[in-house]
């Protein structure tokens, strides 16, 4: 049993604590705090022990908060920790795990300096197996990750093109809002999404542009892929429906945008609305000789938090690839993929629900 601390309960930390508690092969040694909030008494209430900095002990006494101790005693507590602190703040926080030789997992918004490897499970699961510091990518890169290495195994590609369509900031990132505007993110070129998918596909020819829009709801993706043969379209479909972690929506469904596609989640029972997949419009898919087009959809508070169940057994050299990505799905639910029927009322509550971090 690998016992796995989190510090930082807020978006990532929250959704991956649950998914480690899932795993039959995993336990939750406790989460840190840096703020009694909403998100600590949530915590409590799902039973995990709440760690904080000694600094900030007091303030979680003033507010009603029975610690189990410092984010030090969670560090020795633990095999392994996720750090799903703000961006940032990962780095500053490695000395910690240094000094009590404790493996640690950063996320996304970290540089990539900060790990030895940078980690997808579709890409670089082997690099990371038995390595004390990986860096879970961001959840832009992680989705492009997922789409491309599968179409580089099948038809070598020779040049990628992506314009992201990103949400301004995620729903309780208030901070961020009140906007009225597209603007372009950077409006130079490229975009950090190609160098930091560079990361794990180091090969790869991309070319990325980005755009902020006024929205919490998910990141959009435009993509054109000049491959290097050139299949039928039915072709390219088969593999991405092959592929656990893609999910290809049908026309029939209705799903026009991501306010449908968060709906489907819900209605699905999926924790949160999480979309853990990558959703790829199927009528978008288009092959013109060796060019590929289409659009996909990414849930940017939850495409990452299988990869971080992945990165922990990897670290922990606890399995292969493909064992490990098969243990994940089955315990998460992500293998009964989202449009293949909703559950029974009162089976509705998936298996993890008992139990803001990195940049995009």
């Amino acid at each position: 049993m690998l016992h796995v601390g989190v510090n930082g309960y807020g978006t990532i930390g929250k959704r991956v604590a649950d998914a480690v508690r899932a795993q039959p092969d995993m336990a939750v040694a406790g989460v840190a705090k840096t703020s009694p909030n909403f998100e600590a008494r949530v915590a409590t209430d799902r039973g995990y022990a709440l760690h904080a900095p000694e600094d900030r002990h007091g303030a979680f006494a003033d507010a009603g908060f029975d610690l189990a101790g410092s984010v030090a005693d969670l560090v020795r507590r633990s095999d392994v920790v996720v750090d799903a602190t703000p961006s940032g703040v990962g780095a500053r926080n490695r000395p910690i795990y240094e000094r009590h030789d404790t493996p640690a997992l950063f996320q996304g918004g970290e540089d990539a300096d900060v790990a030895e490897v940078s980690f997808t499970a579709r890409a670089s699961y082997e690099d990371a197996r038995g390595a004390d510091y990986v860096r879970v990518v961001s959840c832009n890169t992680t989705g492009l990750a997922r789409l491309f290495a599968p179409l580089s195994e099948a038809y070598g590609i020779d040049r990628v093109r992506v314009t992201l369509v990103r949400r301004g900031g995620d729903p309780g990132q208030t901070d961020r809002g009140p906007i009225n505007d597209i603007v372009p993110d950077p409006a130079s070129v490229p975009s950090h999404h190609g160098p930091d998918l560079r990361t794990v596909l180091p090969d790869l020819e991309v070319e990325t542009m980005g755009l902020k829009v006024p929205t919490t709801l998910m990141h959009t993706h435009a993509v054109n892929v000049t491959l290097g043969s050139a299949p039928d379209v039915e072709a390219v479909r088969d593999r991405f429906e092959s592929e656990t972690r893609l999910f290809v929506l049908p026309a029939d469904l209705g799903v026009d945008g991501a306010g449908k596609l968060k709906d489907l989640a819900m209605d699905a029972g999926r924790p949160r609305g999480d979309c853990w997949e990558n959703c790829i419009w199927g009528e978008s898919l288009t092959v013109e000789g060796r060019e590929l087009y289409l659009f996909q959809a990414i849930h940017q508070e939850a495409d990452v938090v299988p990869e971080n169940v992945d990165a922990l057994r990897a670290v922990a050299d606890m399995a292969d690839r493909e064992e490990s990505m098969a243990r994940t799905e089955r315990a998460l639910g992500l293998d009964g993929q989202l449009g293949q029927g909703t559950p029974e009322p009162e089976r509705a509550t998936p298996a993890i629900a008992d139990g803001g971090n990195g940049d995009d």
